[in-house]
């Protein structure tokens, strides 16, 4: 069944498909809040039961260029942005975070990718957990995925 949901910071809506099951309703964004469609057979975000699980995202920008040779700070700046626009298509944002799993090819980024998840989350603090991997799709540096809580939203 398709649906929308009207998204909590601009009033927008967004396209879901609502899936009922004999214990819940879900809610599944193919497309994210810039509208971009994943390219695997997967959701940008699923929400159940008051929570918003983001799939991990990468730091490809809404017009699909994929450049692994952008500089590291600049990947995660791109990725959060995309963890953003996911959850908005839901009608969350980063302030409902409520966990997060960072990978990262290497733990030399460590410092970096924090000073500048610092940033874009500010005071919040999410319980996060950062795993180095080995290569990530398309050669980047980073991926990263959320869950977010609305509660009775």
């Amino acid at each position: 069944m398709e649906g929308c949901v009207q998204n909590a910071q601009n009033g927008r809506r967004a396209p879901a498909t609502v899936v009922r099951t004999m214990t819940a309703e879900l809610r599944l964004f193919r497309q994210n809040h810039a509208g971009v469609t994943p390219a695997g057979h997967y959701s940008h975000a699923v929400a159940a039961g008051g929570f918003v699980f983001v799939s991990g995202q990468l730091p490809i920008p809404p017009d699909g260029s994929k450049d692994p040779s952008l500089p590291f700070a600049q990947q995660v700046r791109i990725t959060l942005q995309n963890v953003e626009r996911a959850l908005a298509a839901a009608g969350a944002a980063l302030r409902d975070v409520v966990k997060v799993t960072v990978y990262l090819t290497t733990e030399e980024h460590w410092a970096e990718f924090n000073a500048v998840y610092a940033e874009l989350f500010g005071e919040h603090r999410p319980a996060r957990a950062v795993v180095p991997v080995g290569p990530l799709h398309y050669g980047f540096l980073v991926e990263i995925e959320a869950v977010a809580f609305q509660g009775g939203r």
